[in-house]
């Protein structure tokens, strides 16, 4: 699943909201919502699919944490974006620049 697809849902992105303040169980997470624990767990799936979120164990425990490799890609698709709309707005910038000149000749 693609990462935007993953965070369209409000539940899953306060989940990378969560987990952006570092490692958290599963049981921590469940405890922020009112939705059943497998409901999040279902939610945790969905963003582990999406390379969002990565978890690794510990004893008994799953620690859940942000998977830097979703974030990257999301960061280089909008940076594409920024290249186009940079140099669109630095054009629009300038002739706003200039009408403004000419309106104070």
């Amino acid at each position: 699943m693609a990462p935007f697809t993953a965070l369209a849902d409000p539940t899953r992105v306060r989940i990378v909201e969560l987990l952006a303040g570092g490692e958290r169980t599963a049981g921590d997470i469940h405890r922020h919502f009112e939705a059943s624990a497998p409901a999040i767990s279902q939610h945790l799936r969905v963003l582990r699919e999406a390379q969002l979120v990565r978890v690794r164990p510990d004893a008994q425990r799953r620690l859940y944490s942000l998977d830097p490799a979703g974030f990257e890609a999301i960061d280089a698709w909008m940076a594409r974006l920024r290249r186009f709309w940079g140099k669109k707005l630095d054009r629009l910038e300038s002739q706003l620049r200039e009408a403004k000149k000419k309106r104070r000749s």
